[in-house]
């Protein structure tokens, strides 16, 4: 039976530099053109987690190169950046993949917009550490001069810090459905998407922030109405008391087990409880939608039923 499929892909699984990153597209490739083989739709959503620090990193270099020349790249810009080259590298090994299969399909990728709320209390509370270390000195200027949110981290330093804001919805959404409605890989809300706001007319400004990507994903996924959520990890099945004697993986999730666990503080933060919280967000948004946690290995066996957390809707 042919799927409609969103896929969430972490950072991480894309290498820490361009060297390693071209290595493991094609890994992610072959796994990915695994369902297309099987009839799927497939559009990938993917981090950019150890790449947007690479290039905020290069950015803050070239500012103490010449402050008087340079001045802080944008987050958002640098979200696009990383959109662009993670995209050019998947979307290129997904094309050659499928094309040494014999199937004869289009794959792109879209720089994409998502919209957050700029009242979202997340902006209040700015959380998530982003770019190089600083000195003190350096993090006051920048606190003053731009407005930044800092705070020191563990005694290694100075780091900015940003909100994450939850995903309202995709700008370019009906551009991503043309493509996958006339037989495209799609490739889109990397690194979360480019964090925006509505200003005055039609205006969109670039958010300070980054968005979960599996939040997006969550998002994208239901306004493609897709049929499949697979938020792809480190680990073959979502576990509760992860890490213990008595750990136990779990084969299937329903609601009410789930919103017991997160309750109970069974999923860490930043790790495996935002990929729930996604995963449960989509399969009950829809009558028939389902959402599978798993390893990109086993995301073909996963949507086959043979392995993985299987997380459906009420």
């Amino acid at each position: 039976m042919s799927n409609r499929i969103v896929i969430a892909l972490g950072g991480n699984a894309l290498g820490s530099n361009l060297p390693e990153q071209m290595k493991a597209v094609k890994v992610t490739a072959k796994a990915i053109v695994d369902l297309i083989e099987d009839g799927h739709e497939v559009v990938i959503c993917h981090g950019n987690g150890p790449q947007v620090g690479m290039i905020q990193n290069a950015m803050t270099e070239l500012v103490r190169s010449d402050p008087s020349r340079y001045i802080p790249c944008p987050l958002s810009v640098c979200v696009a950046m990383s959109q662009g080259y993670i995209g050019y590298d998947l979307q290129n090994a997904l094309r050659e993949e499928m094309l040494d299969r014999g199937i004869d399909k289009g794959a792109a990728t879209v720089l994409t917009q998502v919209e957050v709320d700029p009242a979202d209390p997340a902006f209040q509370n700015p959380t998530k550490p982003i770019g190089a270390f600083m000195t003190e000195a350096e993090a006051r200027r920048l606190e003053k001069e731009r407005d930044y949110h800092v705070v020191e981290d563990a005694g290694r330093g100075w780091r900015r810090v940003v909100a994450s804001p939850e995903p309202v919805g995709i700008v370019e959404i009906d551009t991503i459905r043309s493509l996958v409605n006339t037989d495209h890989v799609v490739v889109a809300c990397g690194g979360g998407g480019i964090p925006v706001f509505k200003t005055e007319g039609n205006h969109l400004k670039g958010a300070a922030a980054v968005i979960d990507k599996d939040f997006a994903a969550a998002v994208l996924a239901k306004q493609l109405d897709a049929d499949f959520l697979i938020i792809l990890t480190a680990v073959e099945k979502v576990a509760i008391r992860f890490g213990k004697p008595d750990q136990r993986d779990l084969d299937r999730l329903t609601p009410e087990a789930a919103r017991k666990y997160i309750a109970d503080g069974e999923f860490a933060p930043g790790s495996m409880l935002p990929k729930v919280e996604a995963a449960l967000s989509f399969a009950t948004s829809a009558p028939g939608r389902k959402a599978l946690i798993t390893l990109l290995e086993k995301a073909r066996d996963g949507i086959r039923g043979t392995t993985g957390t299987m997380v459906c809707g009420d």
